[in-house]
């Protein structure tokens, strides 16, 4: 059988799905997730997720004739090509990759525009996109949002009930509450522990969904396009907390997948059984190339209360982060991890 190998790579690793050219949708026969190392490149967990998928097609005696790897960013891109070599790949910009596996699912509408509201752990990339020609509008990212920031907000919260956990645990328990609504947190070396329900989650991540909310319109009134759906991505928005809330705070239809984090692996899947002869990027439309409608009704006081609660959850997150790399910075020098790194959208 004739395998095809989809990857997608964030600031936080990659993702990759193994399946068979002809069955992009049905689930695959293997997948992995590569944590992106402390201090490392993208582009090392991009190719450790491939080398673990082709070890996978090697045990089953099969053969991956296409690989494709969705990439946010251009530095991201450059840095997978230069390491590729000679090795056949192909880069998808990661927005294409997702519009074009929610049209193969049905999920995508014909005509008309939407909103990727992609929320992962390194942060929120909102990008506004025409469904007719998979051309982006115009795209905003955000790192004061993201699991990074809501995994240290979750940690302070333990260490205030006297219970603490490093960030992996604290991960864990995070993601746990998409599907439980309770978990209890043990701290190993006291005993002490700590319950924590969907509840008080979504207290603590409710100051970054409304501020993801003012991001969503502001890029509205941007384009001056309104949008026919709100498209949920990235693991975060596995949260019903997260969904709910967004439902309450944005007034569009929402788009979901249920495994919202392998959306960009998945159309990476179907670009990898087309095979195209090289990379493809996506077309940026200039303001004003389609019709626009009413301005979402952004109003100035509006937009300066988001930059206000952008810049005070900021400073809380950059602030909890900040204390854990002084306590895990190593005593003879060295580069201590980093949790959070900040990006920007590159603009045209």
């Amino acid at each position: 059988m004739v395998l095809v190998l989809g990857v997608s790579a964030g600031a936080g690793g990659a993702r990759a799905m193994l399946t068979h050219s002809d069955q992009p949708h049905l689930p695959p026969i293997d997948r992995c997730h590569v944590p992106r190392r402390a201090g490392a490149g993208v582009e090392e967990a991009v190719f450790e997720a491939i080398r673990e998928m082709c070890q996978s097609a090697q045990l089953r005696d099969e053969l991956i004739t296409g690989t494709a790897v969705t990439c946010r960013c251009p530095l991201h891109a450059e840095a997978i090509r230069s390491a590729a070599g000679r090795s056949r790949l192909t880069i998808v910009d990661e927005p294409l990759a997702q519009l074009r596996y929610l049209r193969f699912t049905g999920k995508l509408l014909d005509s008309g525009t939407v909103i990727l509201y992609d929320l992962g752990s390194s942060g929120l990339t909102v990008t506004h996109a025409d469904c007719r020609t998979d051309a982006i509008l115009s795209s905003k990212r955000s790192t004061v949002l993201g699991g990074d920031g809501y995994d240290a907000l979750l940690r302070w919260q333990l260490a205030r009930e006297g219970v603490l956990t490093d960030r992996i645990t604290s991960r864990k328990h995070r993601e746990a509450l998409s599907s439980a609504r309770v978990v209890t947190a043990t701290d190993l070396s006291s005993g002490g522990r700590a319950v924590v329900t969907r509840s008080d989650l979504a207290e603590l991540c409710a100051a970054g969904i409304h501020h993801s909310a003012s991001f969503v319109r502001q890029l509205i009134e941007e384009t001056g396009v309104r949008p026919e759906a709100l498209v949920l991505l990235g693991g975060c928005t596995r949260s019903p907390s997260v969904r709910g809330e967004l439902a309450e705070l944005v007034d569009l239809p929402l788009i979901y997948d249920p495994e919202p984090e392998y959306v960009s692996a998945r159309g990476a899947l179907l670009f990898a059984a087309e095979r195209p002869s090289g990379d493809v990027r996506m077309a940026r439309l200039r303001t004003g190339a389609l019709p626009t409608l009413a301005p979402a009704g952004v109003g100035r006081r509006k937009i300066i209360a988001a930059v206000a609660v952008t810049a005070a959850l900021g400073a809380t997150v950059a602030g909890l982060l900040a204390v854990e790399r002084d306590s895990a910075r190593p005593p003879a020098g060295g580069t201590a991890p980093t949790h959070i790194e900040l990006r920007t959208t590159p603009q045209p």
